[in-house]
């Protein structure tokens, strides 16, 4: 099974299980992402999610061997998983499948990281290891990124002559501006979890990444979940949309909220000092 999930308390922990490959992604775990990613959103239940890696590291990057059966030469290389010696094995699944876009505007490696930006409810990633190549766009995807400090981060395509293409040329100007997207992308250098709080690619240093996400996701599921949700997509959609629709959704967004019962409920529980109950 590439991708686990448990569910406790509105909090989904999900995890990449690819251990002894560092979590490489092979066509499986591409498949296995974008599925379990649009399955949680369909859960109304669901109020947080927690995104980790099993194992040694966040994810390596793309599978070796199936990143060389893919370009057809032995000589290639990946995008993490191989100089780590993550990713040996011949996927049957086969890496060219990502080419599937199935109706949506990404393909099946654009949704293995777009489905958490795309997601209701926020994403955090919680990174320890390597996040290389195709992992550090899964981590992009994420709402709020929680690093260890040690922790290896890296845009590293460039290093096999490739360019980003799952989502992050979209996702990581957001985060660092456009100077500082060039500048990783264009050299494949590697940057530890405190130099990625510096520069806005990550949220927070823990030393124990998992457990301070999973704290934080039991914080933002204890809130009301349709003004989380409300408000994660309008920041998600500012400056993709035109001014005047952006504060037309934010009054639109703010009248379907005042008088609602988990409204009621919110501000009921404040003053008696009790915990909400919120309806999902």
């Amino acid at each position: 099974m590439r991708v686990t999930v448990s569910i406790d308390a509105g909090v989904a922990d999900v995890r990449l299980n690819r251990p002894d490959k560092i979590n490489a992604l092979d066509g499986e775990m591409f498949e296995a992402l974008a599925e379990t990613g649009a399955r949680l959103d369909e859960d109304p239940s669901v109020r947080a999610v927690v995104l980790s890696g099993e194992g040694r590291g966040f994810c390596a990057g793309l599978d070796f061997g199936g990143f060389r059966a893919m370009a057809g030469s032995d000589g290639a290389g990946s995008d993490g998983a191989g100089s780590d010696g993550a990713g040996s094995e011949r996927d049957g699944a086969g890496i060219g499948g990502i080419g599937r876009t199935d109706g949506r505007i990404t393909h099946l490696g654009q949704q293995a990281a777009y489905v958490w930006h795309e997601m209701h409810a926020p994403v955090i990633a919680a990174i320890h290891g390597v996040a290389f190549g195709g992992g550090i766009q899964i981590a992009l995807g994420a709402d709020i990124r929680i690093v260890a400090p040690d922790a290896r981060m890296s845009v590293l395509e460039i290093r096999w002559g490739l360019t980003p293409d799952m989502t992050g040329t979209m996702m990581l100007p957001r985060l660092v501006g456009l100077d500082v997207a060039k500048e990783l992308t264009f050299t494949g250098r590697i940057v530890d979890g405190r130099e990625a709080v510096r520069i806005g690619l990550a949220t927070r240093v823990s030393d124990t990444p998992l457990e301070t996400a999973l704290e934080l996701a039991r914080d933002i599921a204890s809130r009301s979940p349709q003004a989380i949700r409300g408000a994660k997509r309008l920041l998600n959609q500012s400056g993709e949309v035109d001014v005047a629709e952006q504060f037309a959704d934010e009054r639109r967004t703010i009248s379907s909220l005042i008088g609602s019962r988990n409204q009621a409920e919110a501000v009921a529980a404040y003053f008696e000092k009790r915990d909400p109950v919120f309806d999902d």
